[in-house]
């Protein structure tokens, strides 16, 4: 446990951006019937 010691809150901030950046990033490049509206791996919205 002596390892949860060494987190420091720009490890968590670095952390929470990565993962919104692989999230807009698969967005942008997956198909919207993946990732879309309506999308079954990310719905980005309403299926207008």
């Amino acid at each position: 446990m002596e390892w949860i010691a060494q987190i420091t809150i720009g490890d968590l901030i670095l952390s929470f951006l990565t993962c919104c950046l692989i999230h807009e990033t698969l967005i942008a490049i997956l198909p919207d019937d993946i990732a879309g509206p309506g999308g079954w791996f990310i719905d980005t919205g309403a299926d207008d």
